[in-house]
């Protein structure tokens, strides 16, 4: 601990860092250890407050428990697929990002228990988000800019992934753990995870670990390249310790986490080695004049696919101090450190290093009702350095440095509760060998209210203002990308964003019918995009511009019980989004509806779906349409207990039973790498 102090002290965020840190050790320690009353899972939860279900002003969804290990796939995007208005971004097996509402990289942050997730993914899709599905106990997702305390640069949402690295009680028998074995057939992936929490008094000690290994993965019948996308594979593993010093009043605990993982990036183009652009047009090959193609692939028609082979190490210091003064029921507190690199390796040699150090810290506090308002304010900053170092460093070192402050209140009258936030960021990005910075800052606000007009009926609607500043690859970007097949260019003159969105939803929550609808209008001044200025065969030149956009949509689902054993789900969602000029914004999610039939008899639960994906002719330019396609799914439990009463599950789950190629329009690799085709998983959990 005394380490990472002096770590706080030279980066600048020592005294909120230190006083927070030294808070909850005075509140964590009392003299004797309180072992008759367990603590709750403390947790800085999206919704900010803690807050129910029912009492959401804002979009959400959330998957824990038996739904959470049956849903969860190797990556953050394949899990989240399917929800309601969340897609992915798919990149082969191994990289896959949650793309909500039409929106990904920047605008989609991904949390670690309330802490800002540090990696390369938001940078390039084929970057992998650095965490492991298989050790997360429950993933939030906030759809939309309201959930603005965790950034106003989250204009598409936030996702919140809980862990238990960081233990915040101590066992009443002393230990308590869980683990997990699966297999599935289309890549011949292996996969299993164990974690165990123990402790005495009031100390905790968590270790866990998980690992997969996969192969090149097999597509629906029908594909002209063959049956499995050369260079899909995929082999990770993870591992983290914790320990947590546990009192009457709160805890404060510190993890180690390491993931190693390589994987293929398909569709990755050799042919574009030579290519550059010339103003406003792009020149492949030499400048003698002769030859201003691009070079035949077939000279690389054997070469090997290149391989990311990705390192990451990240402390996490969470602590919690309840009652720490008067006027304040909550200081939280979430600081964490991490050192990001991967390679990208091309025939047996390192092309490309990227790497991002960087360091975080959020303090909140939350205080005692006054005059009937019930929230907390909070302090967050942040230092991001990047680089890309080698052939593919098309985005130059870079020192991102971010500070924000935020408050959330509630107010609630009879039936109503009324919700209002407001945050200010400000954002310094500076390329690290010229010295050139550019400074942003702005202010967000949020309003919310949930209406309970009738008992199990919530009526709920919030207005957002949020700006977005640009990031440091939008800003300096200048070179060839050919995992996406692309030339970026940067704009050091890009402006912040600022999004206006509303959000209108119903929920029904009681009786044999339920539902939750939304429909969202989000109108953005000075949307970041790539502007596609020239294409040569594949190859295209994309100039990071700015314009307005629009993006509307619906997403939603109804269950009606049939009877007490059998209920029947129709789910869907819809996207459109626009510049103001009319062109389609590229790599939009298509429509989707599905249909599923769940049944639960005695130890044994189940459910069937079809989800139909409809065609995608919404494009922008150069871009081309993506066939629509229909998916048979289904999954099967059996719970269990053993002699003493430890209890465990076997489950099956199918995907694509009927083999349907099919293809992602949110990929840029959608032709070189299609969805899988039938996986059948076959998987036993045991907890203890």
């Amino acid at each position: 601990m005394s380490q990472f102090l002096i770590h706080a002290r030279h980066s600048g965020v020592l005294h909120p860092l230190a006083w927070a840190t030294l808070l909850c050790v005075a509140g964590a320690m009392p003299v004797q250890a309180q072992t008759d009353s367990r603590l709750p899972e403390v947790t800085v939860s999206s919704s900010g407050l803690q807050l129910g279900v029912s009492e959401m002003t804002q979009p959400f969804s959330v998957l824990e428990g038996d739904a959470l290990v049956r849903q969860r796939e190797a990556t953050l995007g394949e899990t989240l697929d399917g929800e309601p208005g969340i897609a992915a971004s798919h990149f082969g097996a191994g990289a896959s990002r949650p793309v909500i509402r039409g929106m990904d990289g920047p605008r989609v942050r991904v949390l670690s228990d309330g802490a800002e997730l540090h990696d390369a993914s938001t940078v390039s899709p084929d970057h992998a988000v650095a965490a492991e599905s298989l050790l997360t106990t429950q993933v939030e997702v906030l759809r939309g800019p309201s959930a603005l305390v965790y950034g106003a640069g989250a204009v598409g949402g936030v996702v919140n992934l809980l862990d238990g690295k960081v233990p915040t009680y101590v066992p009443d028998k002393g230990y308590e753990g869980s683990a997990e074995l699966r297999a599935s057939t289309a890549a011949n992936e292996k996969a299993g995870a164990f974690a165990l929490t123990g402790g005495a008094g009031n100390v905790a000690v968590h270790v866990e670990a998980a690992g997969r290994d996969a192969g090149d993965y097999r597509v629906g019948s029908g594909w002209s390249e063959g049956r499995r996308v050369p260079g899909s594979f995929h082999r990770a593993d993870t591992g983290s310790v914790g320990l947590s010093w546990v009192g009457s009043q709160g805890y404060l605990g510190l993890a180690l986490t390491r993931r190693n993982a390589k994987y293929g990036l398909p569709g990755h183009s050799h042919g574009y080695e030579n290519c550059h652009a010339h103003g406003n047009q792009l020149h492949c090959g030499s400048h003698d004049g002769h030859d201003h193609s691009a070079p035949d692939d077939d000279d690389h028609a054997h070469a090997s696919v290149p391989v990311v082979d990705l390192r990451s190490e990240r402390m996490d210091i969470r602590g919690e101090l309840r009652n720490p003064f008067a006027g304040f029921t909550a200081l939280r507190l979430r600081a964490g450190s991490t050192d990001y690199e991967h390679d990208e390796v091309e025939e047996g040699a390192i092309a490309t290093t990227f790497r991002n150090k960087a360091h975080d810290l959020r303090v909140e506090l939350q205080h005692q009702p006054v005059a009937g308002l019930r929230g907390m304010v909070g302090v967050q900053t942040s230092q991001r350095k990047f680089s890309a170092v080698g052939d593919e460093a098309y985005v130059q070192p870079t020192t991102t440095r971010q500070w924000g402050v935020f408050a959330l209140e509630e107010y609630r009258l009879g039936d109503w509760r009324l919700q209002a936030s407001l945050r200010h960021d400000r954002q310094t990005a500076e390329v690290q060998d010229s010295g050139v910075r550019q400074r942003h800052h702005g202010t967000s606000a949020s309003l919310g209210a949930v209406w309970r007009f009738a008992p199990g009926y919530a009526a709920g609607a919030s207005i957002t203002r949020a700006h977005r500043a640009p990031t440091a690859e939008e800003l300096y970007a200048r070179g060839l990308h050919m995992a996406t097949s692309t030339y970026e260019r940067g704009d050091a003159g890009l402006r912040a964003e600022t999004s206006r969105n509303i959000d209108l939803s119903l929920r029904k929550t009681g009786g044999s019918t339920t539902f939750d609808v939304s429909v969202f209008r989000n109108r953005i001044r000075n949307y970041i995009y790539g502007r596609t200025l020239d294409e040569l065969d594949g190859l295209q030149l994309l100039q990071y511009s700015q314009a307005g956009a629009t993006f509307t949509g619906i997403e939603g689902r109804v269950r009606q019980r049939i009877t007490q054993r059998l209920g029947v789900t129709l789910f869907g969602d819809s996207v459109r989004a626009r510049l103001d000029g009319g062109e389609r914004l590229p790599r939009i999610a298509p429509a989707r509806a599905g249909l599923r039939l769940d049944a639960n008899w005695r130890d044994w639960e189940g459910a069937v779906e079809w989800l139909q994906v409809a065609r995608q002719n919404r494009v922008a330019t150069f871009e081309t349409a993506t066939p629509g396609h229909g998916m048979l799914n289904l999954g099967l439990a059996y719970n269990g207990r053993s002699a003493d009463g430890t209890p465990w599950q076997v489950y099956l789950k199918a995907r694509n039973l009927t083999d349907r190629l099919a293809y992602a329009h949110t990929s840029f690799i959608k032709d070189a790498a299609p969805l899988a085709g039938r996986n059948l998983t076959l998987g036993v959990r045991v907890s203890f």
